[in-house]
């Protein structure tokens, strides 16, 4: 329980937060899947740049490291591409 009035703000600022970015990472984690759970690489690739702006777009606002959105980014490639 906060204490004083700035204590209180930055509770409701915090849980605001925490909302917006569940947001953005549950519809990231989504695009993932649905590239990597792809039945054939024709649907994969269809998934592929939805997925690719959800992680940008999470890292951007650091919810994910840069490193990490470029390493799912890497594996969703790897997983849209024809094997071959």
């Amino acid at each position: 329980m906060p204490n004083n009035k700035q204590a209180a703000k930055r509770l409701r600022q915090n849980e605001t937060r925490r909302q917006a970015n569940k947001m953005v990472s549950s519809r990231m984690r989504s695009a993932v899947k649905r590239v990597l759970q792809a039945e054939t690489s024709e649907a994969a690739s269809e998934h592929l740049a939805e997925a690719t702006k959800r992680v940008d777009k999470a890292a951007k606002k650091n919810i994910i490291h840069a490193n990490t959105a470029a390493r799912k980014k890497s594996q969703l490639q790897r997983a849209a591409n024809p094997q071959g």
